[in-house]
Formats: structure tokens, sequence, C-alpha cells
């Protein structure tokens, strides 16, 4: 018995692996060659605890719909795509701004929580308001507007840039 205490004790001492899975919650399927290259340039980058998963999401297709009923369609993928437990994080124009070093902070803080997170990035419109407002919480990346490529590619970089930042690599520089 004294032996399974110790071992016990060994493991309690052992550091915490940080493990988290994010998944880029993305309206709109298809990307320029230029943006598919730079995403998966970055997300293979990425270390086996933190892994990164691009789920696409079919755009309404726009017609005679108000753009309510086509924010409604998408959010419904939007859901569908987002495991449960998941901590949510909605990407708008209105949410608080972060830095390179608030991000990394924010990564860091997201892996001690335990739960995956899923970034989520609207269609055309945006998200259904009522949906962004119910969201963990809401970031943006610039005070732009950037096309949904340039958006996929920069909120990659960036999280791979946190996490650079919070393993001590190289990749950042101040």
């Amino acid at each position: 018995r004294p032996q399974e205490g110790g071992a016990r004790q060994a493991l309690l001492r052992r550091p915490r692996r940080l493990s988290l899975k994010l998944h880029l919650v993305a309206v709109g399927q298809k990307m320029p060659e230029w943006a598919e290259t730079a995403y998966a340039d970055y997300a293979k980058r990425f270390p086996p605890e933190l892994r990164v998963e691009l789920k696409p999401v079919k755009t309404e297709a726009r017609g005679s719909k108000t753009v309510e009923q086509l924010q409604a369609a998408e959010r419904s993928r939007i859901e569908a795509a987002i495991p449960r437990g998941t901590r949510i994080v909605a990407l708008d124009e209105r949410g608080t701004a972060l830095s390179t070093m608030a991000l990394a902070a924010k990564l860091k803080d997201w892996q001690l929580g335990g739960d995956d997170v899923a970034l989520v990035i609207g269609g055309p419109d945006g998200l259904e308001p009522a949906w962004r407002q119910a969201a963990h919480e809401r970031v943006r990346l610039s005070d732009l507007t950037l096309p949904h490529a340039m958006v996929r590619v920069l909120l990659i970089e960036q999280l791979y840039r946190a996490w650079s930042i919070n393993a001590n690599h190289p990749y950042h520089r101040e």
C-alpha cells in the first residue's frame, strides 16, 4: 500500500499537460486557394495538446429571404457544428478588442478551464444578434471590416502566435 501512495504523489507532482481543442466554426465553405494554403500552414504547426479543427458551415442562399431568416438558418448550422459543452466565442465587430498578449492569456485560461472552445465566424450578414449575445465571450480581431478568407487566416495565425508566446517559442518577438 505505501507504494501506491508514492505513485499517487508522483502523479500529483507531475506538471499538468494542458489539452484543448479549438473548433473554428466559419460560415462559408469555398475559400480562395491562398487562404486555404495559409490556413493549412498554420494549422499544422500546433502541438498535439492544442488541436485546431476548421468546421466550415454552409452559407444560406440569399434569394428573397430577410436578414433574420438568413441568420436563423446559419445559426442552426453553426449550433449543429459545435459539440455540447463547448465554450462559445463569437467573433463580433462590437466584441472586446484583444492585444496579442491578451489573446495569449485568454488561450491559457481556456486551456486551464477544461472545456473545448468554438470560435465562431458569422456569414455575410453576421451572427444572429440574440445568439451572439448568448455566447460566452465576444471578441473582435480588428476595427477594420475584413473579408472572411482573411479572418480565417488572421485568426489561426493569432492563435498560433498566442500559443507560441505561452510556450516560449521564438515565433513571436516583442
